[in-house]
């Protein structure tokens, strides 16, 4: 078990200092940066499976069924979307609001499993959930907006959730299905962009061209360290362990980047922690087990 837990926090720390590797990348246009990302993540993903023999597994599972391909088309297009925000939002200034996102999204996630799933709330489960919606609400008049990068990440990689409830494969084979099926897509729109002479890779420093295939690494590695991590430890440590990620892009975003972040920012995000705090602690003393976690893999 002590592995498993260095496993989980190695995995979520890792994807906690995802807006340092991404900002190295500001002069990329994000799409094209996500290209690489689903590009170089299958080659990987599929190299991983091919050398530790899991190929034909891989092919009796993932690929005979149509519901199976119909089901990770979705979740590949909603995780397209939310890298795509999500890397966007930290080279344009807003790792404090990526941040927000997936704090919130665990509370998102019980409410669509309330709307979609007709699950049940107990009376003392909405009361973190409207907290949090207090706190959206609030940030939005200290923005003089909408939060939409920090709700776009969390309905986007929510509703991949709810889709991968659906889904019968483990993390490693789904997240190779996913960037299998809209790697065509990448691949046509990078093609694009060399024929335009509007590409990057290769037309740059060896430094950014070293990041751009490098995009596919970070997503593999701590995608395998996650899912060593969550066969050896409860859902319980999982689920508080996912907080490691969010926090340290907030200390990033404020501390590193000295992005805006004033006392009425601070009064919005305390809301939203208190709500968090207010529902594992309720979620701990009703069932002793949490709500499922956020999914396996997509943290930014």
């Amino acid at each position: 078990m002590k592995k498993g837990i260095l496993y989980g926090i190695g995995a979520y720390t890792l994807w906690g200092f995802f807006p340092i590797y991404w900002k190295f990348l500001h002069q990329v246009p994000a799409l094209q940066v996500i290209g690489h990302r689903i590009g170089w993540s299958f080659v990987l993903l599929t190299i991983y499976i091919v050398l530790t023999k899991q190929w034909q597994d891989f092919r009796s599972t993932a690929l005979t069924s149509a519901r199976t391909i119909g089901i990770y088309s979705i979740a590949g297009v909603l995780l397209t979307i939310n890298w795509l925000v999500y890397v966007w939002g930290v080279n344009q200034g807003f790792i404090v609001e990526t941040s927000l996102g997936y704090f919130i999204n665990p509370l998102l996630s019980v409410l669509l499993g309330v709307l979609f799933l007709r699950e049940r709330l107990r009376l003392t489960q909405w009361i973190p959930v409207l907290i949090a919606a207090i706190g959206v609400i609030y940030l939005t008049f200290v923005y003089g907006r909408l939060p939409w990068i920090a709700l776009s990440l969390a309905f986007s990689f929510g509703i991949y959730g709810l889709v991968k409830k659906l889904a019968p494969l483990g993390s490693l084979f789904g997240l190779t299905l996913e960037t299998g099926i809209v790697f065509p897509a990448a691949l046509i729109y990078l093609s694009m962009m060399e024929m335009t002479d509007m590409g990057t890779f290769l037309h740059d420093t060896a430094f950014i061209n070293i990041l751009l295939i490098g995009a596919g690494v970070v997503t593999t590695i701590p995608l395998l360290m996650f899912a060593s991590a969550a066969k050896q430890i409860p859902l319980t440590v999982v689920g508080l362990l996912q907080y490691i990620a969010p926090t340290l892009q907030f200390l990033i975003g404020v501390f590193i980047y000295k992005e805006p972040f004033d006392k009425s920012h601070l009064i919005g995000f305390v809301i939203v922690w208190v709500a968090l705090i207010i529902f594992w602690v309720e979620n701990y003393f009703a069932h002793r087990v949490p709500v499922e976690p956020v999914p396996e893999m997509g943290e930014g």
